[in-house]
């Protein structure tokens, strides 16, 4: 076993158990069922009276007998060892009771804890189970879907089923803002704040702009060749790509070489190259 697998399997582990402090600490005492496998494992162990941890071992069996078929019993070991680790740490953090009983509050920070787990599970290059096996196959077939928007549909209808089942709205809201949370989180651990403006920029003076941008930012910056289609002539458009934080710096060099000029800015949610993420990394 190298070092790599070491370290992903370390990781694996504490991730884990993060996840589990989220259910067994905050959202299951709580009455909160956080969506996903875990969310009907908390439904069950009202209803039924058994462990949520046990209760998320079974019913990952058969979903991990898709996964398996699916992408095969290399990458579904490291899953079984994420899904029998979270299932164990949900069981032992169990008798600690809720870290607070303020819905809100075990709302925001068990769907963060969660968020997180998932999250490094996830870089690990494994799942914990459950609907994260489910999301990995939608997004084999919709890949323009972002991970936390699929969670936050599916453990949405897992919402819906707790607050009929265990007949507490109130909790049930809170549950949603809970996954709300995990949405939110996920997606920040791993596509992390790469979110950026993508700028267009025409003006009469685009060298001395572009001079400025390269020399005072370090930014990156393409002419497009466009042309007026009422004047009819020759234009540089600018095009570049900056940190959000940098876009103000940007917009002022333009208003102070040519008060004059066209600019367009725009969101740029997920950017491949340098200075942003390889175009060669695996999406997750």
């Amino acid at each position: 076993m190298n070092v790599k697998k070491v370290l992903n399997y370390g990781i694996m582990t504490v991730a884990t158990f993060v996840y589990a402090a989220g259910v067994s600490l905050f959202l299951d005492p709580n009455g909160l069922a956080p969506g996903g496998v875990t969310g009907i494992s908390v439904i069950l162990n009202r209803v039924v009276g058994l462990e949520t941890g046990t209760w998320i071992f079974l019913l990952n069996i058969p979903i991990l007998a898709v996964g398996t078929w699916k992408f095969g019993l290399r990458f579904i070991l490291s899953t079984i060892y994420c899904t029998i680790l979270s299932a164990v740490f949900t069981n032992l953090l169990a008798p600690f009771g809720a870290v607070t009983e303020d819905p809100f509050l075990a709302s925001v920070t068990g769907g963060a804890l969660i968020a997180v787990g998932i999250g490094l599970v996830f870089r690990a290059g494994a799942t914990t189970g459950g609907m994260d096996i489910i999301v990995r196959l939608l997004r084999c077939r919709m890949p323009y879907m972002k991970t936390g928007s699929l969670f936050l549909a599916m453990d949405a209808l897992v919402v819906t089923l707790s607050a009929f089942v265990l007949r507490d709205i109130e909790r049930a809201l809170y549950a949603g803002f809970a996954i709300f949370i995990t949405s939110v989180v996920l997606d920040l651990v791993l596509y992390g704040r790469d979110g950026a403006k993508l700028l267009y920029i025409i003006s009469d003076h685009p060298e001395s702009i572009t001079k400025r941008v390269l020399e005072e930012l370090d930014i990156g910056v393409t002419y497009v060749h466009g042309s007026g289609a009422y004047s009819g002539k020759q234009k540089h458009v600018i095009l570049c790509v900056v940190h959000k934080n940098m876009s103000p710096r940007v917009e002022e060099i333009v208003r102070q070489e040519d008060p004059l000029s066209f600019m367009i800015i725009t969101s740029a949610t997920e950017i491949y190259g340098e200075g942003y993420k390889n175009i060669y990394s695996e999406k997750i």
